[in-house]
């Protein structure tokens, strides 16, 4: 896909309703799996849990099964998500990850899904500090990107090719594989995550990998393959909490 970027830049860009919002049931449903383990049953007292960058709503359609009982909202600054999102989500509320940008009082998330948003960010200092804010002491970040150094990624680099995941442009794909501009920015590592996050102020639990949609079918058995070593997989998944 080629797109033209809007004249207003980034912001036009994840407005335009051709931009893709969604991604992998695989993906969201290990991050669900993770979060729900995190949780428990929801009891008498149900968790809120804040799904940024909820997109149109299909991770949270996938995770509602496994999070009965559990209060979920989806965050999201694109009104044309949003309207997407209200179809497979109760709650949801425009916020962006800036200085009180979220519409929530601090310390009043119980968990926060942050599934395939940092890649896009200018700032994700910033937007970390934003969940932090809304987030409990102790409270969950469920976070997934993709990585990096995923298996082929290393290959292509060896070869001198463009990483998959990687963009240079938001008007068209050059000199990598894929058709789709998505608008990623930042890319990284397990490392470098872990790192990250943890110079944030959380404490990452665990990182685990998944398997991306995208990779043609010939290679999906190794890319879920990939996956029992989170540092080479298609997409990390990373639970933190707030220290």
């Amino acid at each position: 896909m080629t797109t033209t970027l809007p004249r207003n830049g980034l912001r036009d860009f994840y407005e335009d309703p051709a931009v893709p919002v969604a991604s992998g049931d695989a993906r969201s449903l290990r991050q669900a799996q993770m979060l729900a383990r995190a949780l428990g049953p929801a009891g008498a007292t149900p968790a809120t849990v804040l799904d940024v960058g909820c997109g149109d709503g299909t991770a949270a359609r996938t995770a509602a099964p496994l999070l009965a009982g559990h209060r979920v909202i989806g965050v999201d600054w694109s009104q044309d998500a949003l309207k997407r999102a209200q179809r497979h989500m109760t709650h949801v509320v425009r916020g962006e990850l800036t200085d009180g940008g979220l519409p929530l009082a601090d310390g009043s998330a119980d968990a926060v899904l942050f599934s395939e948003v940092i890649e896009h960010l200018v700032d994700p200092d910033s937007a970390l500090d934003e969940l932090r804010r809304v987030l409990r002491p102790k409270g969950h970040l469920m976070l997934s990107t993709p990585n990096l150094a995923a298996w082929y990624n290393r290959a292509l680099l060896l070869a001198g090719v463009q990483p998959v995941f990687s963009e240079v442009s938001l008007r068209g794909i050059h000199g990598r594989p894929g058709t789709e501009v998505v608008g990623h920015l930042r890319l990284y590592t397990a490392r470098a995550l872990r790192e990250f996050l943890t110079a944030s102020g959380f404490e990452v639990v665990r990182v685990a990998g998944a398997p991306f949609h995208g990779v043609p079918r010939p290679l999906r058995a190794l890319d879920r393959l990939a996956c029992v070593r989170p540092s080479a997989a298609s997409i990390l998944l990373v639970h933190a909490r707030r220290t």
